[in-house]
């Protein structure tokens, strides 16, 4: 039975798992954990900048009356 190996890639170089570190491990969780957070952050900036045109869009319809 072959065991299937994670093979992380950076800066063009690719190390499996068992060539990191637990340091480096733990670095890798922290930028996937922040990568998510970033995707997360931006997904929130867009629904309130489209809230926000949507209110503004509002009051110029209610400055017209």
């Amino acid at each position: 039975m072959t065991e299937d190996k994670k093979v992380i890639m950076i800066d063009d170089v690719e190390y499996t798992e068992d060539q990191l570190s637990d340091e480096a491990k733990g670095c890798l969780n922290h930028i996937g954990s922040l990568d998510q957070k970033i995707a997360s952050t931006q997904f929130n900036l867009t629904q309130l900048q489209v809230g926000r045109e949507a209110f503004m869009q509002r009051l110029k319809q209610e400055l017209e009356k």
